[in-house]
């Protein structure tokens, strides 16, 4: 951004209290007017509104980390995320971003769009290993998604993080694509793997309903 622009945009910023300044040399860190602004869109967001509640009862049913996301060009952004108390968990922050082919939410969102187009996507994304168990072979991850379409639900098993098993669903909220995964440590996820995919399947069923 050329520094005229970055000037202008800082110094109105600054003029209405979303930026302070401190130190000798002018210094610049978002206020807590920003915050408050943030919090309240948040707290407004149409989609969150109705959904944060049934992935919050989710996690406590389940005992692991819940999120929601939606897709980002090639990766996955999370919009909502509901970590459980427990000490060993999956633990994530709203706005990251992950890779479409190695995330549960990934691959949710992936199986959401037409075959063709699915197949075009994957063929165009890089398929980085993230870890040793990533699919990086473009007929291998399609397949994968395959199982898991017609399984009824998306599954990762280290893919993304070592130790980690995440179960997904797609779901469209206010027209648009959306998924929700479980996720939690290995060791726990995989015994209750099939009873968490129902837990996951029924709460989309009943907030399908009552978004429709």
């Amino acid at each position: 951004m050329p520094v005229s622009s970055c000037h202008v945009l800082v110094k109105t910023l600054t003029s209405r209290g979303y930026i302070n300044t401190f130190g000798p040399h002018r210094q610049h860190y978002p206020s807590k007017l920003l915050f408050d602004l943030a919090r309240t869109l948040l707290e407004n967001n149409p989609v969150l509104a109705v959904v944060s509640p049934y992935l919050q009862s989710l996690c406590d049913a389940c005992g692991e980390t819940v999120v929601l996301g939606k897709r980002l060009d090639n990766h996955v952004l999370y919009l909502d995320v509901l970590e459980t108390t427990k000490t060993i968990r999956f633990s994530a922050r709203i706005s990251t971003l992950r890779d479409l082919h190695s995330s549960a939410l990934g691959k949710a969102l992936l199986a959401q769009l037409k075959e063709e187009e699915r197949r075009d996507l994957v063929f165009r994304l890089s398929l980085a290993p993230i870890t040793g168990h990533t699919f990086t072979d473009p007929g291998k991850l399609l397949a994968n998604i395959d199982a898991g379409l017609a399984r009824g639900w998306q599954l990762t098993d280290g893919e993304s993080v070592d130790d980690v098993m995440a179960v997904a669903q797609g779901i469209s909220l206010g027209g648009e694509n959306h998924a929700i995964a479980i996720a939690g440590p290995l060791s726990r996820m995989q015994p209750r793997v099939q009873e968490h995919a129902e837990a996951l399947l029924s709460v989309i069923e009943r907030i399908s309903q009552e978004v429709n």
